[in-house]
């Protein structure tokens, strides 16, 4: 286990493995499901008006509108899998990691080694169901979709958390459940609180320090493990045909409900 990453082998991961690979010279990392069989189930970025084949080359957390090409896997015929207008696909563990290097994502970190983390979207402190489990609920959303994919609310990295934990966001913070999309957000505002300290701390060090502090803070902060503004929702309320919010929201209603009434049992007897 490394500061920056999570490097493992091939051999080394297992059904259920969270995954996910670096693309554009590490500007960022892109996050999938691995379900056996050399397959990854994987959340992308999806225009329904494209008349192009769908291509699993598409790197879904990217951050530059890129030109969609055919797929050109020949090795598996179902690489590429997707339902219509839908961004949730299957691939090739070849054609996921399109060269790149294979990192497993941590679960259940401790709070000290989610803060010494150097970079976002490696680790969480929030635990992982079991296997099958995860598989589930990525196969199952492979045939009812994601929602419409975001940036900075729902990318691929917040799909492969919702798998392994089953956890999504409440409140409309402008932010998901990404820790890609939390350091994008921490480190310009780490250096903004820390600027009125210059007067304070002249040490051009010292005043790194504190930043770095902030920067480490704020991404602990917006993590599932800690956040206060999340619920476990079950991929069968995810109904397709429920916007994404309202089936948040109602999942939250029954959680609430269900909570109420056992307090209330409780205190009948």
């Amino acid at each position: 286990m490394g500061l920056l990453s999570n490097r493992v082998e091939r051999n080394e991961i297992k059904a259920g493995d969270h995954i996910y690979t670096y693309r554009a010279v590490f500007a960022y990392s892109h996050h999938g499901i691995y379900v056996g069989g050399n397959k990854v189930v994987h959340f992308t970025h999806f225009k329904p008006n494209t008349e192009t084949n769908w291509n699993i080359n598409t790197p879904s957390g990217s951050y530059d509108e890129m030109t969609k090409i055919p797929s050109s896997c020949s090795t598996y015929p179902d690489c590429g899998f997707r339902q219509p207008k839908s961004g949730v696909v299957l691939s090739c563990l070849d054609c996921f990691l399109k060269n790149g290097t294979l990192y497993t994502f941590e679960y259940g970190v401790t709070p000290t080694t989610f803060l010494a983390k150097v970079r976002g979207g490696t680790c969480t402190t929030a635990t992982s169901d079991d296997p099958d489990t995860v598989i589930h609920r990525a196969m199952y959303l492979l045939q009812t979709g994601f929602g419409n994919y975001d940036v900075f609310q729902n990318n691929c990295e917040d799909f492969a958390l919702y798998c392994k934990t089953g956890i999504l966001t409440v409140e409309n913070l402008g932010i998901g459940r990404s820790g890609q999309a939390s350091s994008l957000f921490g480190a310009p505002l780490a250096a903004m609180l820390s600027s009125p300290l210059k007067l304070l701390i002249p040490s051009p060090v010292g005043i790194a320090t504190v930043t770095a502090g902030m920067y480490c803070m704020s991404r602990y902060a917006t993590d599932i493990g800690v956040r206060t503004d999340v619920v476990k929702v079950a991929v069968e309320d995810l109904a397709i045909n429920l916007s994404w919010m309202d089936g948040l929201k109602e999942a939250l209603e029954k959680n609430e409900a269900s909570s109420s009434n056992n307090n209330n049992n409780n205190q009948g007897k």
